[in-house]
């Protein structure tokens, strides 16, 4: 697997390369050739990864026959770059052959001058079903799903629902993996897979091969629950409902799997202090963009030195604290920071709950103090052999296992707080779980020191 991996990799470089040679030798011609053979996605590859000269050189050449699907693949900040240098009119007439999901995440990207341009030049029923998706909440189920799919009446048979898929095979969605039952009102009964369907005889009514459990999802549902609905019970697709019950659209695992890996950078972009990946973007936007977060760090820094101030006497006394002071606050930041990011995950899976908080509370707490114990033992057998001063072996032992617990204690706690506050415990728990762990871990070790060797 690696092996094929690391294959790909090296020919998503190569296709780079091929395409700057030929830009580079003006070999339009080899160019169209080569691109009209690969994925959409390995074009977008492609873009991204040109000198910007060369990318809009090649944006020149395939303009007219340029696939909006491509911009579904490409980095935000790439994707306005772009857009801005494409012909409205002509994107919305390729757009045509778009899922309506896509369509929809591609006009909510657009300026609303642009917007307005690009739905005036969709088809009437396309454009209502974009103009349709793009009222819905944004990250909602309704933003996600794609609105063909394929529903029958659930007093079907198999033979008639095999009819049916073959008589309308033009009006049916590309690729799809679910049957739909619904009744006279159009609402959602039983969902029949289609290996499910194909493997039966004809006179077997579809009512008896449904699936047991049937996953029903709201329109306004949260693309972030959708994901865990479908990760929880193994989902394929799944019907969305509006509130009179009836299917309105369908999502399938590919939309799903996109969700999963968004929430996943989110969340550890998030954790390092960072809104969304900037690796495209220029110096200045991307500097004015973690310039913010590093002035709540260099605070909480501040923060930090005024609490070793408080204890300079003691330092000019034993030099040895100055050295020793940074073992323990750092090992307490790293020890949280385990435990935070631990919590993070489980928070935005919804596997950490009011229900099982206090449990894993206590068992994050009991893990900080059991490695407390550990490294002070570690910590202080090195102090003792480098200074020859037990004392001074014994306070960096004590403050160490102190340091670990709150460490550990506050790494689960910090989350849990902000999750209740509405405050995104991705964003804000590290910056604060650093402050807490640097300013106990110097005020208990430096305070020891004080009390038992000044």
């Amino acid at each position: 697997m690696e092996e094929i991996i690391k294959k790909d990799q090296d020919s998503s470089i190569k296709s780079v390369e091929l395409v700057t040679n030929y830009l580079e030798n003006y070999k339009y011609d080899d160019v169209l050739s080569y691109l009209n053979d690969i994925h959409n996605a390995d074009i977008a590859d492609i873009l991204q990864n040109l000198d910007p000269v060369l990318r809009l050189s090649l944006l020149n050449i395939i303009d007219k026959n340029f696939d909006p699907e491509i911009l579904t693949y490409l980095n935000d900040s790439i994707r306005e770059e772009i857009i801005e240098t494409l012909d409205i009119k002509q994107l919305a007439n390729n757009a045509k052959s778009l899922d309506i999901d896509d369509a929809i995440d591609l006009a909510e990207d657009l300026e609303e001058k642009d917007q307005t341009i690009f739905l005036e030049n969709l088809d009437k029923e396309e454009r209502t079903l974009v103009e349709e998706g793009l009222n819905y909440p944004q990250d909602s189920a309704g933003r996600l799903m794609q609105r063909q799919f394929v529903a029958v009446n659930q007093s079907w048979n198999v033979g008639q629902a095999i009819d049916y898929l073959r008589n309308n095979k033009g009006k049916l969605p590309e690729d799809f993996y679910d049957i739909y039952l619904i009744n006279n009102n159009k609402e959602a009964k039983g969902v029949v897979p289609l290996g499910r369907l194909m493997g039966s005889k004809r006179e077997i009514e579809l009512n008896s091969i449904t699936n047991k459990d049937l996953r029903l999802i709201d329109v306004n549902t949260d693309q972030e629950d959708v994901a865990l609905l479908f990760n929880k019970y193994g989902l394929v697709s799944a019907p969305v409902i509006n509130n009179q019950k009836k299917i309105i659209g369908s999502i399938t695992v590919d939309d799903v799997v996109e969700v999963i890996e968004e929430e996943r950078e989110e969340d550890i972009l998030k954790l390092g202090g960072v809104d969304h990946t900037d690796l495209y973007e220029s110096v200045i936007t991307t500097t004015k963009s973690r310039i913010s977060w590093l002035i709540v760090n260099l605070m909480t820094a501040v923060v930090a030195s005024i609490v070793i101030g408080l204890f300079e006497a003691a330092i000019e006394k034993v030099v040895a604290l100055a050295i020793l002071m940074p073992i323990v606050a750092s090992m307490g930041a790293n020890a949280g920071t385990q435990t935070l990011t631990v919590a993070v995950r489980a928070i935005a899976v919804k596997k950490l709950t009011a229900s099982n908080a206090l449990k894993i509370i206590s068992k994050e707490t009991l893990i900080g103090g059991i490695n407390g114990m550990i490294f002070a033992i570690i910590i202080s057998l090195i102090s003792i052999y480098w200074f020859d001063n037990l004392l001074l072996g014994i306070i960096i032992g004590l403050a160490m296992i102190l340091n670990l617990l709150i460490a550990g204690f506050s790494g689960i706690v910090i989350p849990l707080i902000l999750d209740k506050l509405k405050i995104d415990p991705a964003l804000a728990s590290a910056v604060i779980l650093t402050t807490i762990t640097d300013v106990f871990g110097f005020l208990s070790f430096l305070g020891l020191a004080t009390l038992f060797l000044i």
